[in-house]
């Protein structure tokens, strides 16, 4: 299925963006519903499912949070993401220096974060039951964990120099989390230790020279603006500015020298890519201009690009149930 992916001609979204579509993510219960996040701060939800049974249909938008909402983000939407356990709730973070959490049911936010700095980027653990942290990645270099259950977002991993554009959970490790930051490193986290950081990605495996130190230890040549976990939590793979993709193994932090050529990256802020799910052989989908570069992970190999945008595709996701 994903060798002969192509543009699908019988269904359409319905559009209620007026700016750029930032982020989109699909429920992990049932997926079914789908949410959007635009520049103009606006948020979408949509019905995936063609109930109607015609050939021809379009995935209609149940609801929004558009401008004339009391609690819409004041400006551009950059991540939003279901809640795993529940369709009840979702979350959303926007450069208003905001992450709101939603009640999906009255479309009012049921809590608030508010940071000092912009907000690149948030996640929740798809596998989590022991806590209910979302990591947040700022334009400041500290992490925040925002703890869902008392409220509080007190809790900072400390290690990055700079900004942090994307966080990731482990898809395999609760406590396990993964960050990229545009000081051109890749630090993962063990939210149990009072440390927090248990390595340092380095691009070299630490070959250069025996007068090493962890401070020249780089994933990258340029920020790192996108980290996206294997499906098996076994891997990591992440994208940088210097148009490189570089695939870790997630136990050894080892760089697993897997050449994807030049992967052009253009994007200043988080790059949102997607990696297949429940394939074979597993595919990592990369937007880039107007095209989706659709890349195998354990070899390199381009396999193919999706073309039909008219413009900049600002990010993509993969459906698991359906390829």
């Amino acid at each position: 299925r994903v060798l002969s992916l192509e543009l699908n001609k019988d269904r359409d979204v319905e559009r209620i963006h007026r700016g750029g579509i930032n982020t989109l993510d699909v429920d992990p219960i049932e997926g079914r519903y789908m949410l959007s996040g635009g520049s103009d701060g606006v948020i979408g939800l949509y019905d995936l499912e063609n109930l109607s049974r015609k050939p021809t249909y379009a995935c209609e938008a149940l609801f929004s949070v558009g401008r004339s909402h009391l609690d819409v983000h004041k400006y551009s939407v950059e991540t939003v993401q279901w809640y795993p356990h529940d369709t009840g709730m979702f979350t959303s973070s926007s450069f208003d220096k905001t992450l709101k959490i939603w009640d999906t049911n009255t479309l009012q936010p049921a809590d608030m974060f508010y940071f000092d700095e912009t907000v690149y980027s948030h996640h929740m653990s798809p596998v989590a039951t022991q806590h209910c942290l979302i990591a947040v990645g700022t334009r400041s270099p500290n992490i925040r964990l925002c703890d869902l259950k008392s409220g509080s977002s007190s809790h900072i991993l400390r290690g990055h120099r700079e900004g942090v554009m994307a966080v990731s959970w482990s898809s395999r490790d609760e406590y396990i989390l993964a960050s990229g930051s545009a000081d051109g490193r890749v630090k993962l986290w063990d939210v149990r230790r009072a440390s927090g950081c248990l390595s340092t990605l380095d691009q070299h495996n630490g070959k250069r020279s025996k007068f090493y130190s962890e401070a020249e230890m780089l994933a990258h040549n340029g920020m790192v603006n996108g980290i996206c976990y294997t499906n098996d939590g076994l891997h990591l793979l992440s994208i940088g500015t210097d148009d490189r993709m570089r695939l870790w193994n997630s136990s050894t932090g080892k760089n697993t020298l897997v050449n994807y050529g030049k992967i052009c990256n253009e994007s200043r802020k988080r790059l949102k890519f997607a990696i297949s799910c429940g394939c074979n052989q597993e595919f990592a989908f990369v937007p880039h201009a107007s095209i989706i570069a659709v890349y195998a992970v354990f070899t390199g190999e381009l396999i193919t690009e999706l073309r039909g945008h008219y413009d900049t595709i600002n990010c993509c996701i993969f459906h698991p149930h359906f390829q």
